[in-house]
């Protein structure tokens, strides 16, 4: 059986993340790999009533938003990800923890490590073989989200630009885990960052 792999699509709101998914899905498909493609938060029954907890329900406190996804994420792990795993898949996963540690850590001043430990913790330590950062401003991921905002999309610009310097961060101390991309370029040059990426690791 071949050994699974799990990548982990971050960026700001509006970056273009499930694009990339689906371009992905489709290459790795093409190339007779079994693929699991999900997202956090939703990506199981209990994430899918935290998702509208967190993006749509009325106010949140900081610390309540972060234990909530922290729960999705561990529901995420144990009944979606490590089962797909284990069968063999590539799972391809539209945010991971990483977006917890830039949106709560960073976006809502909580503490980058503490979001960070907080989430091993839920996770058991399951982290992504490659992570791709899709980077855009916050202007140009409020242009492309349009007029309609979930609670986290509405936060304001300096906001997002905390999320995006921490996304930057993050990647610039870990290259190997990390792969970078301008979420400006076409959804096609993007894509084949991520296939010469993959190629270079031998998953292609």
């Amino acid at each position: 059986m071949t050994d699974g792999l799990l990548i982990a699509f971050e960026g700001g709101d509006g970056a273009g993340k499930s694009t990339q998914v689906a371009l992905l899905r489709e290459a790795l498909e093409a190339r007779g790999r079994d693929v699991t493609v999900t997202r956090q938060p939703g990506g199981t029954s209990l994430g899918r009533q935290i998702r509208d907890l967190v993006l749509h329900g009325e106010h949140v406190t900081p610390r309540a938003e972060a234990l909530l996804y922290a729960a999705d994420k561990a529901q995420h792990a144990d009944l979606v990800l490590r089962p797909a795993l284990a069968a063999g898949h590539v799972v391809l996963t539209d945010r991971y923890t990483d977006s917890a540690v830039a949106y709560q850590g960073a976006g809502r001043d909580l503490g980058a490590p503490e979001i960070h430990d907080l989430n091993m913790w839920a996770v058991d330590h399951l982290v992504p073989d490659l992570t791709v950062v899709i980077d855009v401003s916050a202007q140009e991921g409020r242009r492309r989200r349009g007029e309609v905002h979930d609670r986290l999309e509405s936060e304001a610009d300096t906001f997002h630009e905390a999320v995006r310097a921490h996304y930057l961060a993050m990647a610039q101390g870990n290259r190997q885990r990390y792969l970078v991309v301008d979420g400006t370029l076409s959804a096609e040059q993007i894509h084949a960052q991520v296939l010469d990426r993959l190629s270079s690791l031998g998953v292609l």
